[in-house]
């Protein structure tokens, strides 16, 4: 099988919801779409990134992808024989298993590369062990603390994984006037603004956020949320019993959210775990915003250094209060701001994750050849 330019990609993913996963898929795919490469995803028919594709320029083949069965096997089988792709860049478990299982037989023998997004372990059963290692030629991670988990008790070997950021887009999220974008947002008064961009999960530690925002001092301290998800319903309740609904705005999901990040003070992201290297935080530090964030996944990679990125410990609202109390006590002057801005010039780029992806298709395309 040529590994030559020109690759043919399929990206196949069974999860339903909306996050940093689908949208780091999607903007891989449509990188290697302006490369030159021919690009399609498999997915649900009820999922967000069926609806979200063409948006990308991704050509979506919708297939019942919410449970592993023998239809949506004979279905992926199909479709990797009729559409003959280079490579199957898998992004779930359901979606791994059946390309993994499909590809048997099938001549030419597709490569197949599994790409982990979050840091949730994974399970050491046999079968799982098989997936991992024969149901695919690589592992592709988005940090280097989720290669060391699969690696350190030789679950895979170093050489079967490999940590590829997502990559940002640098000219598109950068620094803005505060006071140009509240107005466009219809943001009334004055206030310091701490915000965050995620989806409402529990994981993103949200409550903690809204427990340290009620230990604030000052009326003119305000929390922006931007995103949508399962916890919305448990999240308003708690505003409700905290008592600072006049002080928490709920901004729903966004497609755009550079004015966003732009109309806040202080970025913060108290995440508890599951993190690989999160987009939002680096779209933050693209826009020069100060950073607290929890110290899980691949944080620490992240603002290693970094005078303006203060990383705390998960699930204390107390040490993120204090946190969040010193930040705006002493914001980070611009020299401490812009070296945010660089770390992402420097390691977090779209065109950087295009090069590193590439590399490694082509040599998993080398090891499907040859029958490694």
């Amino acid at each position: 099988m040529s590994a030559a330019p020109g690759l043919r990609i399929l990206h196949t993913e069974a999860s339903l919801g909306w996050g940093g996963q689908e949208i780091r898929l999607l903007t891989e795919a449509q990188s290697f779409a302006r490369h030159g490469h021919a690009v399609r995803l498999i997915c649900d028919p009820d999922s967000d990134i069926a609806a979200a594709a063409p948006e990308f320029g991704i050509e979506a083949e919708t297939l019942p992808l919410k449970k592993k069965s023998i239809s949506a096997l004979g279905a992926m089988r199909r479709a990797m024989a009729s559409w003959r792709p280079d490579i199957v860049n898998c992004h779930s478990s359901i979606d791994h298993w059946l390309a993994a299982i499909g590809r048997i037989g099938l001549q030419p023998r597709p490569a197949i590369v599994r790409t982990r997004h979050i840091s949730a372990p994974v399970s050491r059963n046999r079968p799982t062990r098989w997936l991992y290692n024969r149901g695919c030629e690589h592992v592709m991670t988005t940090s280097e603390a989720m290669v060391e988990e699969l690696t350190a008790d030789r679950f895979l070997p170093l050489g079967h994984v490999t940590a590829v950021p997502t990559g940002i887009d640098i000219a598109r999220f950068v620094p803005g006037d505060a006071a140009a974008a509240r107005r466009a947002l219809g943001i009334d008064g004055p206030a310091f603004i701490f915000g965050i961009v995620a989806t409402l999960r529990s994981w993103k530690g949200h409550r903690f956020l809204l427990d340290a925002l009620a230990g604030q001092d000052g009326g003119d301290v305000r929390l922006l949320i931007v995103g949508d998800g399962p916890q919305e319903e448990n999240l308003r309740n708690q505003i409700a019993q905290l008592g600072i609904g006049g002080r928490v705005q709920l901004a729903g999901r966004q497609e755009d959210v550079v004015p966003w990040l732009q109309a806040m003070d202080v970025f913060v992201l108290p995440s508890t775990d599951n993190e690989g290297v999160p987009q939002a935080l680096l779209q933050a530090m693209a826009c020069e915003l100060p950073v607290i964030a929890s110290a899980v996944g691949g944080i620490p990679e992240v603002l290693a250094g970094l005078e303006a990125g203060v990383q705390i410990a998960p699930r204390d609202a107390g040490v993120l209060a204090e946190a969040m109390a010193g930040t705006r006590a002493a914001l980070p002057d611009g020299a401490a701001r812009a070296a945010l801005r660089r770390r992402v010039e420097e390691r977090y780029t779209i065109e950087a994750m295009y090069e590193s992806v590439h590399g490694i298709f082509e040599r998993a395309c080398g090891a499907a050849a040859a029958g490694e």
